[in-house]
């Protein structure tokens, strides 16, 4: 899948992505150690030369990252029920020096660890030529901060490897820690403040990596101190391995899980947690050095806990609403879908028109989006005149769902379109959440604010449309489609109105 990324100040850019599993060889697996996968997607260069990414922290509602050739970068995933499925957005823009130029030359673009400043702004560290810079925003020229607890950071690279920096580091309102890419018996290599005391300490890589020459490459805390940190070795012979140590306020390190071959592997030098719902979630990010040879994957795990939250939702009171039904009568069987023609008068009249003027009839459902998530099917499937001017009447308004009330659950019917406004003939069924199409009036991203506009739910036949989104892919649709374009197109012979019923009480989504 692809998505077109947000327009920065400097590049606009687009992201290709692939889905991938924990271990190919065993796409059963779903944990390792103390963590649940929830997702992963390998990002594909592109002709933006999308790469070298390292340091990643979660700050408000996306992900920041900064690369080695001097830029940093905004993603925000695509999640469906905290499972991560691909990219909404990407934004990326230069690092700015003293004089507010662009960064130049490969010992000054080095960056390898990003963090939000507790006072606001950010902090970028370099290696290389061994440094912090303070950016008020990363729109901004980036100054030396000559913060004590940095300076102390600083003083563990004093004299290492222009390739050994600062790549692990965290700053917070509680919670600082920063790593020197090394990790030597009895030599401090890591500093931590805590309780206002700031202190070098020893970090030993997990016993499964010091073979390989383990060493840290990222850090990320929680608000209440707690801390996690990235490892990961290579070595000639026996590829990628990497772990996740946690450190707690007390108490000794503990290792959440080590991945080692076959599991999905690559350069990992990223590392961000997010706390969501009462879960907490760990992103890795791997660096590709921009080479052919490495992967620049993104990938979600779930931290286990004992006793999980449970989601209580308050019931609402059942209001009811006017509604309408009608029956598509396919070559695989009949679907009923109830249409909400009050709560979405416009496209539901829209809708109603297309049926009772025959224009659906002989037309095709002939696209399957399949997402490789749980319970499935999972995804969307979507019919209708396919644009055929001589079946397509006038454009409508759109109707989003944060004014109709409506939303994006499983068996939602819901409108295709291009822009707002032009929606006519085309429309898509859900299978499963996508909660993700609803409106959004308040995102960052001008795209996603209005959503897709829902009208109506599937009451019957939804044996039909799992049928329908099973079809196989014609294998020889390519571009932005490839994989979804179904090589038999299910027919719609027929759409009429259902027989007529009194106003009924909001339906529930479909099973």
């Amino acid at each position: 899948m692809g998505w077109p990324a947000v327009a920065s100040a400097q590049d606009e850019i687009f992201a290709e992505t692939e889905p991938v599993s924990l271990n190919l060889q065993d796409e059963a697996q779903e944990e390792i150690g103390e963590l649940i996968y929830r997702g992963g997607l390998e990002i594909a260069s592109g002709d933006e030369n999308i790469g070298g990414i390292s340091g990643l922290t979660w700050h408000e509602d996306r992900l920041y990252a900064v690369s080695d050739d001097g830029h940093w970068l905004t993603v925000e995933p695509d999640e469906i029920d905290g499972q991560l499925i691909d990219l909404l957005s990407v934004e990326r823009g230069r690092l700015l020096d003293e004089r507010g130029k662009r960064l130049r030359g490969q010992d000054r673009t080095d960056a390898e660890a990003i963090a939000p400043a507790p006072l606001g702004g950010w902090i970028v560290t370099f290696e290389r030529q061994h440094r912090a810079l303070f950016y008020q925003s990363l729109t901004d020229s980036g100054v030396p901060t000559d913060a004590p607890e940095i300076a102390a950071a600083l003083e563990l690279v004093s004299d290492a490897q222009p390739n050994n920096g600062l790549e692990t580091f965290h700053t917070g309102r509680d919670a600082f820690i920063a790593c020197a890419e090394q990790a030597r018996v009895g030599e401090p290599n890591c500093v931590r403040v805590s309780n206002g005391v700031t202190a070098q300490f020893e970090l030993p890589a997990p016993p499964a990596l010091v073979e390989q020459g383990g060493a840290p490459t990222d850090a990320t805390c929680l608000e209440d101190g707690t801390c996690f940190v990235l490892f990961r070795s290579f070595r000639e012979g026996d590829g990628n391995r990497a772990a996740i140590v946690k450190l707690g306020i007390e108490g000794e390190p503990e290792t959440l899980a080590v991945f080692t071959p076959p599991l999905t592997l690559d350069n990992f030098e990223g590392l961000a947690v997010r706390e969501q719902f009462g879960r907490t979630y760990l992103y890795v990010v791997s660096d590709n050095n921009f080479s052919g040879d490495q992967r620049t994957l993104l990938m979600k795990f779930e931290i286990k806990v004992e006793d999980p939250p449970i989601e209580i939702a308050t019931p609402e009171p059942v209001i009811e609403y006017e509604t309408r039904d009608i029956v598509m009568e396919t070559t695989k069987g009949n679907i009923t879908i109830r249409l909400e023609v009050e709560r979405a008068p416009i496209t539901a009249a829209n809708f109603l028109a297309y049926v009772d003027e025959g224009r659906f009839d002989g037309t095709n459902f002939y696209r399957s989006l399949k997402f490789r998530l749980e319970p499935r099917p999972y995804g969307l499937i979507q019919g209708g005149t396919r644009y055929d001017r001589k079946r397509l009447r006038p454009n409508i308004a759109h109707e989003p769902t944060n004014v109709t009330g409506l939303s994006h659950t499983n068996g939602a019917v819901s409108m295709a379109r291009l822009e707002p406004g032009t929606a006519n003939g085309d429309f898509t069924i859900m299978l499963g959440d996508l909660t993700n199409l609803d409106a959004k009036p308040d995102s960052q991203n001008a795209e996603e604010r209005p959503g897709f506009a829902v009208f109506g739910y599937v009451i019957d036949g939804m044996d039909v449309v799992a049928a329908i989104h099973a079809e196989a892919a014609d294998p020889k649709e390519t571009g932005s489609l490839a994989g979804q374009i179904l090589a038999n197109p299910v027919v719609i012979t027929k759409a009429r109105r259902g027989p007529e019923v009194a106003a009924a009480a909001e339906p529930e989504p479909a099973q």
